[in-house]
């Protein structure tokens, strides 16, 4: 299957994109793999006829919203995200309303068209950066409220407040479960989207990228991974000498796992699965998308 995917890929001027935590398989054949902000980076640069998207629905119509006149395709249509489903377009247009003095920051977690309501986006890479950019005191974060917090922590000129939605993965990890395996030859590491209590046990918190990239340079041989079991592949890549213990035992996203190396197959032989976003939300989007840019 790898074979005939790398052939197909060849044949179709196809580029393929797979976010951390999608199969090791899938990762082993993309063109490149990294977090939400590497992606949409990536997806901005490509030059191809087809973007194979291996992530769950938002992040391909992300990629389809920067890239309107090349073909999108998605391996999995029900490829989700519970996090970006914790939000509506109509709820937010309600809170505009009722509290305009807030400027909106949409983490890239959500739909188009709750995109299209937001001043500006963010990743978990550069949400401090962002939130401290924008004009104005008063600050929503949507829709992570972990995230928001840990913002919060960080930007001290701005009142942040969150959504109340959360990344089911990383909200379950508990404080007790990162006592239970973390000891003075370990070192451990977590997600902004994990909940206070584990943040403040963290050697190092930030995005799958910025973990990835912190574990090259410890000295420690042993590491407890507060994030999505996926991510091992590139760290055993990078840093083939570290022992990674997931921070709990099923640290898995279901959704990112709908994304198989069979799937990708079919998708790239029959075209299916083509990621379409309206036209006048995708105008929308792309603005704050690009406002994220802007900053850096």
């Amino acid at each position: 299957m790898k074979e005939r995917v790398l052939k197909l890929k060849k044949e179709k001027n196809a580029v393929i994109l797979a976010h951390y935590y999608t199969p090791f398989d899938v990762q082993e054949v993309a063109d490149f793999v990294g977090d939400s902000l590497e992606l949409a980076k990536k997806a901005k640069e490509v030059d191809c006829e087809i973007i194979v998207f291996c992530g769950v629905y938002f992040m391909a119509e992300t990629a389809k919203i920067l890239n309107p006149d090349k073909k999108v395709l998605i391996p999995h249509s029900r490829a989700g995200c519970l996090l970006a489903d914790m939000i509506t377009p109509e709820e937010l247009r309600e809170f505009k309303k009722q509290h305009p003095e807030f400027t909106v920051v949409a983490y890239v977690n959500t739909s188009a068209d709750v995109k299209a309501e937001a001043d500006i986006c963010c990743t978990s890479s550069n949400a401090v950066k962002i939130t401290e950019s924008v004009e104005g005191e008063f600050v929503l974060l949507v829709p992570d409220q972990n995230l928001a917090d840990f913002v919060a922590s960080k930007v001290k000129n701005k009142k942040v407040i969150g959504w109340k939605g959360y990344c089911p993965v990383h909200h379950r990890l508990k404080k007790e479960e990162v006592l239970n395996l973390k000891d003075r030859e370990a070192i451990f590491v977590c997600h902004p989207e994990c909940r206070r209590e584990v943040r403040e046990l963290a050697d190092f918190v930030g995005s799958t990228s910025q973990i990835v990239k912190f574990l090259t340079t410890v000295k420690n041989k042993k590491v407890v991974l507060g994030t999505e079991e996926g991510t091992i592949f590139q760290i055993k890549k990078q840093a083939p000498s570290l022992t990674v213990i997931p921070a709990y035992k099923y640290f898995v996203c279901e959704q990112m796992k709908m994304i198989t190396l069979e799937r990708l197959l079919k998708s790239l032989e029959l075209e299916r699965y083509e990621v379409v976003v309206d036209e006048e939300i995708s105008k929308k989007a792309l603005v704050p998308i690009e406002k994220m840019f802007e900053v850096g």
